[in-house]
């Protein structure tokens, strides 16, 4: 047992690069590691780590037997917490990195429910777009929006939502610009790109309608990585945002934001739950699953209020028509 801890506290090291992080993670006094991860390069008989005023690094020996013992580990860990939930409900401080359009649009009521369901799970939230290292900080999952990541090949990603997009503008710049009634239209008019936006101006978009697809190359006049700076702007007349409906719902009732080309969609924007490992203690393996749940729910609702709206639309079309 006593190396099994060892083993912990040298991963934590090893993760840090850094005697006094660690201690800080550990809650333990510097001195106190330090001494713990000599007595266990002792009864391993080698250097694990070189040692210096700014900076500790593993050794050859050491970068072996870090790949060992992170999976020693972390099964230990989701052993005790798997036999935790046998007896109590799930505990812990839940960390979790995430873009804060993402959290402040959808998860709110989310989390809330969460809260409540496991009233014994803390929880520490991260709000930026900015890539977390996953295998260096303390951080349960990150949720991303987009493609999955490529690196580090250790990363686990997991789906847990495809979120439609729609174009929507405000009245006043549907008055003024030139018509748009098919997306090809969309390269006389101005974009403003949030969400899975690329970093060039130009590029191509994927609009469907049914099973008919077009591809687009539209200039985006204003591109960034907040979902929720496109919808002010589009809410200002500057001009058409890609959006999805759950966010633009009171903006929609008000009247601050009309739907443009109401028929087409654009490709929808992968959400994914990133870790560091397969091996999930209960309240991240929890938390993923309900948020996959919730936000499924929260998709197939919104697709059913658009087919709604879009029924109501072409009714009134036709009652025009007949007048």
């Amino acid at each position: 047992m006593e190396l099994l801890s060892y083993m912990r506290l040298f991963v934590e090291v090893a993760r840090a690069k850094s005697f006094r992080k660690a201690a800080e993670a550990l809650d333990m006094p510097n001195s106190t590691l330090s001494r713990h991860i000599a007595e266990l390069e002792k009864v391993i008989g080698l250097r694990l780590l070189h040692r210096s005023t700014r900076k500790v690094e593993l050794t050859e020996a050491g970068e072996v037997y870090f790949k060992r013992c992170q999976s020693i580990v972390e099964e230990a860990r989701v052993a005790h917490e798997s036999l935790l939930d046998v007896v109590e409900r799930p505990s812990g401080t839940l960390r979790v990195s995430m873009p804060v359009d993402f959290a402040t649009g959808y998860l709110a009521p989310i989390l809330r429910d969460f809260a409540i369901t496991y009233p014994l799970i803390g929880f520490e939230f991260d709000l930026t777009p900015r890539r977390v290292d996953l295998q260096t900080e303390p951080f349960d999952l990150a949720i991303r929006i987009g493609p999955p990541p490529t690196a580090p090949s250790t990363l686990v990603a997991r789906q847990i939502a495809l979120i439609p997009r729609y174009l929507y503008a405000a009245p006043s710049y549907i008055k003024q610009a030139p018509p748009l009634e098919h997306p090809n239209d969309l390269v006389r008019h101005v974009l403003c790109v949030g969400q899975g936006a690329s970093k060039q101006r130009g590029a191509l978009r994927t609009f469907h309608r049914g099973d008919e697809r077009v591809d687009v190359t539209v200039e985006s006049r204003f591109v960034m990585n907040s979902v929720g700076l496109s919808r002010s702007l589009a809410v200002t007349g500057v001009g058409i945002a890609a959006l999805d409906s759950e966010l633009t719902r009171d903006d929609v009732a008000m009247g601050r934001l009309r739907r443009v080309l109401p028929d087409w969609s654009l490709s929808p924007v992968q959400v994914h739950a990133i870790t560091e490992t397969r091996l999930l203690p209960a309240r991240t393996r929890l938390f993923i699953d309900f948020l996959r749940t919730r936000l499924q729910e929260l998709s197939l609702a919104a697709e059913d209020r658009r087919r709604s709206q879009l029924r109501r639309n072409r009714g009134s079309q036709n009652g025009a028509q007949d007048g």
